[in-house]
């Protein structure tokens, strides 16, 4: 194990007196800012690497499962709902996911006075998203879903398929009756 990893270990068991829960054999480099921690829960065996930027306001709440990464500065955002990435997920860097929008109904006042929306956020289990991603109130993905580089995802979208884009859309998806992947028409 790399010698800093050692410090992220140490970090990582002293986040277990201050989070909701932090699992065995997690560790956590060194947070950009972290709000919240009551309220988040990160399973065994996750690597969280430096520069990360994580907020559970309200009564939000952020729940990260087993095995999973975390690259460099990822942003994760949940106000007052619950907000779900599943186990063995991987978020490459520079990657954004939040379950809550600004309003936009008066055009005669600030984006920033009109209040906020929330909608369910869920990143399922096996899940790979690309780098400089964002993941938008109210996606659910699948399980095992792949999400490519500088994305932006809104929406349902099942297990088993490649999405990409801005705004995101499928483009493979995986056929289990012919175990072939197959292209979205």
């Amino acid at each position: 194990m790399h010698p800093i990893k050692y410090f992220w270990a140490a970090r990582g068991f002293f986040s277990k007196l201050t989070f909701k829960h932090f699992g065995n054999m997690s560790y956590l480099g060194k947070p950009l800012y972290i709000e919240g921690k009551r309220r988040i829960c990160v399973g065994n065996r996750t690597r969280i690497f430096p520069g990360l930027r994580m907020e559970a306001l309200g009564n939000g709440s952020i729940i990260i499962g087993s095995n999973t990464v975390i690259e460099q500065n990822v942003h994760i955002i949940s106000m007052d709902s619950e907000l779900s990435i599943g186990d063995d997920v991987t978020l490459a860097p520079n990657v954004f996911i939040t379950n809550v929008n600004h309003n936009y109904h008066d055009i005669d006042k600030s984006v920033m006075e009109q209040g906020y929306s929330k909608k369910k956020t869920v990143i399922g289990d096996g899940c790979f998203i690309g780098y400089g991603t964002a993941i938008q109130a109210g996606t659910v993905l699948g399980k095992h879903c792949i999400v490519g580089s500088n994305s932006v995802v809104k929406g349902d979208f099942p297990d088993n398929c490649v999405i990409v884009g801005a705004p995101a859309r499928i483009i493979r998806r995986y056929n289990k009756e012919t175990q072939a992947w197959q292209k979205e028409q």
